[in-house]
């Protein structure tokens, strides 16, 4: 069922993705692990569209490609806050399936280093002004120049852009689905359901560089042959998880 996203739902999502978005202090390490993550605004941006349920599914499905993502540096290669939101907003306007929403997703992040390069270049204004204010010596401005100019900036740069895309776009990405129905659907299908493979196999190679293979391979056998349900196992996976913590950091392993 196709779902008509009205302005304030629009201006909703795009607060969503402003809280995701790398850089805002809000709610710090929830912010920049937890809640850019498709997933998780996904899940969000079901709630405010009135169905939890299949946002957290298309975020989920969304999420695949971006498991092994990482910002180092200052450098975004890909936004996946962006991708999260917008993406499960219009997959969930035009009705869509998960596969197809990735898919449509995957160019929606990388148009977010644009966002971030503009909020980069701008930030460097206040930073001069900070300084400024430093050498005068007057701190309560650097205090203020430091968080207030900057997140307003992003607050304006996220939020506005993503309402309009959201709210404008569903139909057109409506009249793309009707218009690619049949085999250019399918094919886009089979797209969104290659693109998750890259982000397991990058997830993949980071833990076999760090030793950590071995835990996926008994986590693979578990689900494939113990017949536990996934909640059992993610709790005995967050056991393990902490146990090899508590040991690596004593050294005791």
């Amino acid at each position: 069922m196709e779902i008509a996203i009205n302005p304030i739902q629009a201006f909703l999502i795009g607060i969503v993705y402003y809280l995701g978005i790398d850089g805002t202090p809000w709610i710090t390490h929830l912010g920049n692990h937890t809640w850019l993550r498709p997933m998780f605004n996904g899940f969000i941006v079901g709630i405010i569209l009135g169905d939890p349920v299949q946002g957290t599914i298309i975020g989920a499905a969304i999420n695949l490609p971006y498991l092994a993502f990482i910002s180092a540096g200052g450098s975004v290669p890909m936004d996946p806050a962006l991708a999260g939101t917008v993406g499960t907003a219009l997959a969930l306007g035009a009705n869509v399936s998960p596969s197809v929403a990735t898919t449509m997703a995957i160019p929606i992040g990388l148009l977010g280093t644009i966002i971030w390069i503009v909020h980069m270049t701008v930030d460097t204004t206040f930073v001069h002004m900070a300084d400024k204010a430093a050498e005068e010596g007057d701190i309560r401005k650097v205090n203020i120049l430091h968080v207030a100019p900057p997140q307003i900036f992003l607050f304006i740069i996220s939020v506005i852009p993503v309402a309009f895309a959201v709210y404008f776009g569903v139909d057109a990405v409506q009249w793309l689905v009707d218009a690619l129905s049949g085999r250019p659907l399918d094919i886009l299908s089979a797209i969104g359901g290659i693109l998750p493979a890259l982000g397991i196999a990058m997830n993949l190679r980071a833990m076999n560089g760090s030793g950590k293979l071995i835990f996926f391979l008994l986590g693979f056998l578990l689900t494939a042959y113990s017949g536990l349900p996934i909640l059992a196992l993610s709790i005995f996976g967050a056991i393990i998880a902490w146990i090899w913590t508590t040991l690596d950091l004593k050294g005791e392993y």
